[in-house]
């Protein structure tokens, strides 16, 4: 049951009784945006978040009625430094929970060795000139940030794409809060990342955000000032986003 609609700025809030509900809702938009924009444009270009607050979107995202031999997929962020077997790893979450169970164009991916991350970011860069995103799906993390822009990297102007960042601790705290890594120390120090200013340039986004461990971070993104300490933040001046949220999430705002 949606239990709050509210636009805050630029951005419309949906709030729903919880994980289940917002994660159909979500699926639904993108389903419709999805399918307009192969109508218009023959393909759809779309990035995926990988992170278990994605889990309910993408399982009913799966259910809806969508030419997926007409979808590249690519995606955000990968850690700098894994083996290409490590399950947490962002490609690896994403083969799981849909690449490998939709018959997608192209996939692409962001996983190289460690010694290539600046050389693979400047492919990805040019891939993402060749194939513009038409939607983009995001999370919001628990210090604010969008992919891995962590306030201390994040750049509304960043003359880059995507680039080589180092992750904060409360993000690699995350990490482990979401049973994605055992320990603290078992999360990669660096991460490759779309830029902010690449995620604002997306024609459409929808963001994603259950938990009551988000609830501050959403807080400070809707009411905040717009600013790098809570990247997430500038969400409420992009163009044609939408922001999805469970009673937990938004326990602040309600």
């Amino acid at each position: 049951m949606e239990i709050l609609t509210r636009k805050v700025e630029n951005l419309p809030v949906y709030v729903y009784d919880d994980r289940k509900e917002l994660g159909r809702a979500a699926a639904k938009d993108a389903a419709q945006r999805i399918n307009a924009i192969i109508e218009k444009n023959g393909v759809a270009n779309i990035v995926f978040a990988a992170a278990p607050s994605q889990n309910e979107l993408l399982e009913n995202l799966l259910k809806e009625d969508i030419d997926w031999t007409k979808v590249r997929g690519f995606h955000q962020d990968e850690y700098i430094g894994i083996d290409e077997e490590e399950p947490a790893g962002f490609g690896n979450f994403l083969r799981r929970a849909i690449f490998d169970k939709a018959p997608f164009k192209e996939s692409y991916f962001l996983l190289c060795d460690e010694d290539r991350a600046e050389e693979k970011c400047d492919e990805y860069a040019e891939l993402l000139k060749k194939y513009p995103t038409d939607l983009i799906f995001l999370g919001i993390g628990e210090n604010g940030h969008l992919a891995f822009n962590d306030p201390a990297v994040a750049d509304f102007d960043d003359p880059k794409s995507i680039k080589v960042v180092e992750l904060d601790d409360v993000c690699r705290q995350q990490q482990v809060n979401d049973g994605c890594f055992d320990t603290f120390d078992d999360v990669p120090n660096q991460a490759m990342t779309l830029s902010m200013s690449y995620i604002m340039s997306v024609p459409e986004a929808i963001c994603v955000v259950p938990t009551d461990r988000k609830a501050n971070a959403v807080y400070n993104a809707l009411y905040g000032p717009v600013a790098t300490a809570c990247p997430s933040s500038i969400l409420r001046r992009h163009k044609n986003a939408a922001l999805y949220l469970d009673r937990d999430s938004a326990s602040k705002i309600l």
